[in-house]
Parts: structure tokens; C-alpha cells; sequence
């Protein structure tokens, strides 16, 4: 029921007044026995019919007491709520602002210092005995010099190579590597030098790749002006043997400083 069918019942509700005396009027006719419009055929008294009469008039009124009690009495309908609530107000009656989510910050330089990278110059690499690329050379270094050849015993099972050192000064230190290319089945058989034994310190070991030997003299002791030979010797794959992958290194210490020499190996001869 919508609100202007409702209204206009409330109205006709409020605007009906009943008429009471003409209704007890035709009660009071009924119970005093004034003729009916038509007679009874049978000529009983109309009492029976009277009696009805009285209680649908009854029954008329009671039923329109309650429609229209029903009517004024039944509240107004109520408006349907709003699926969207109303924003609150500020006390000044303007809508409350929705804060907005910050922003990122641009994007700038960092305030703090990269440290990924040095701030300084990186130390310069020096190059360790041993390291110098196959085929270059460096024979010679003030009063040191060298040369590097394999020995004339060598064969197609062995091999020797030999590292021979010459110096017009004494060396108070020295350290000689001898680097042997593993090309298939190479092992150490020994090997010797012309110092004393007791001066020098023999490592033989493998690494990446080769065998490398290492005669280290020892603290205190000194190498004399003239010529040393430092030899490796070692098996390997049947056939001849490609040296140009072999190498040596050599590190001394002279009267006026460090000296350093380098090379490879000429065939034998």
C-alpha cells in the first residue's frame, strides 16, 4: 500500500460519521412490530426476521468501527533507507574531506653513498711466478738472466726440463717454478738442481692443470754469482710431446733489489 492510497483511506476514514439515529431508528421500528413492506404469507409475527435485521445492523456498525480504527491508527509507512551512507559532518556543516593515500616520493639520487663499487683505486694485480702466458718471455733482469730447454735424455715415455740461471751478483733470495702442462699421463719422476739441497725448500704438486715444481731457498742462506740449473723430470703419453705450454718463473732478490725473469723451452737438442 503506497503512501497516497493510504492518505486517501485515512482521509475518507476521518470524513465518515455514521448516522446513528436513523439506524436505531429502524431498530426501534423492528422491535415495535410496524408493518413490513411485504406481509408474510403465513401471518407469524416478523420477529425472527426483526432479530436479523438488529444483528446485521450491529455487525455493520462493529465492522466499520474497526476498519476505520484500523485505518487512523495504522502509522505511515516509512521511507526505505538510503543504501549509501551520508558522509559526516564537520561542526560547520561542510562534508568531512576522505583523506587520500600519500604519494610516493619521487625518485632522486640516494642520499647515501653507494658502496658497491670503491671509493678508492683498486690495488694493481701483480703477477705471481708461474702466471706469465704461455710463449712470452722475460730472460733477462740486470744481473740475472735465464733459459729454458728440454734435456737431451728426453724420449717418447720421459721428458727433463731444465732451467739454467745465470747471475754476475749473489742472490740472498730466490724462488724458481717450473710449470709442466698436463697433455696426457704426465707424473712426477723427481727431480735436481746444482745448489746444495739443504739451502733450498721442493714442493711438487698439481695445479690447474700441471705440474708444477717450486725450489724456494731457504732464509739466510745466498745463491753465489754464477750459473744454476734446476731440473723437473716426469713421464708422459706416448709420443712427442708438445712443450709450448710448459713454462718457468723466477723471483730473486739482488743487491740492488727485486729481479724477476721468465720464459719457455726450446726442443731438445
Amino acid at each position: 500500500m503506497n503512501e497516497e492510497l493510504t492518505g486517501r483511506l485515512r482521509a475518507a476514514a476521518e470524513a465518515h460519521q455514521p448516522d446513528r439515529a436513523r439506524i436505531l431508528a429502524r431498530v426501534e421500528r423492528g422491535m415495535s412490530g410496524a408493518p413490513a413492506r411485504h406481509r408474510e404469507r403465513s401471518g407469524a409475527r416478523p420477529w425472527p426476521r426483526i432479530a436479523l435485521a438488529s444483528l446485521t445492523a450491529v455487525g455493520t456498525l462493529a465492522v466499520g468501527g474497526f476498519a476505520v480504527a484500523a485505518i487512523v491508527q495504522s502509522p505511515p509507512a516509512r521511507p526505505e533507507a538510503s543504501a549509501t551512507p551520508a558522509a559526516p559532518s564537520t561542526p560547520s556543516g561542510k562534508p568531512r574531506p576522505t583523506p587520500s593515500t600519500p604519494s610516493a616520493p619521487a625518485t632522486g639520487r640516494p642520499t647515501t653513498p653507494d658502496r658497491s663499487s670503491p671509493t678508492g683505486p683498486s690495488p694493481s694485480a701483480s703477477s705471481p711466478a708461474g702466471s706469465t702466458p704461455p710463449g712470452s718471455a722475460h730472460v733477462q733482469d740486470g744481473p740475472l738472466s735465464s733459459s729454458g730447454a728440454l734435456g737431451a735424455n728426453s724420449n717418447t715415455f720421459w721428458a727433463q726440463s731444465n732451467i739454467t740461471l745465470k747471475s754476475t751478483q749473489p742472490l740472498t733470495a730466490l724462488t724458481v717454478e717450473l710449470r709442466i702442462r698436463q697433455t696426457g699421463a704426465v707424473r712426477s719422476t723427481g727431480n735436481w738442481r746444482t745448489m746444495p739441497a739443504e739451502d733450498f725448500t721442493v714442493t711438487v704438486q698439481n695445479e690447474d692443470g700441471a705440474v708444477v715444481y717450486r725450489w724456494i731457498l731457504k732464509p739466510g742462506r745466498t745463491v753465489p754469482a754464477g750459473q744454476h740449473v734446476f731440473a723437473g723430470q716426469y713421464n708422459h703419453a706416448t709420443g712427442a710431446r708438445e712443450a709450448e705450454h710448459d713454462g718457468y718463473h723466477v723471483d730473486a732478490n739482488g743487491p740492488n733489489g727485486p729481479l724477476s725473469v721468465w720464459g719457455g723451452f726450446t726442443p731438445a737438442r
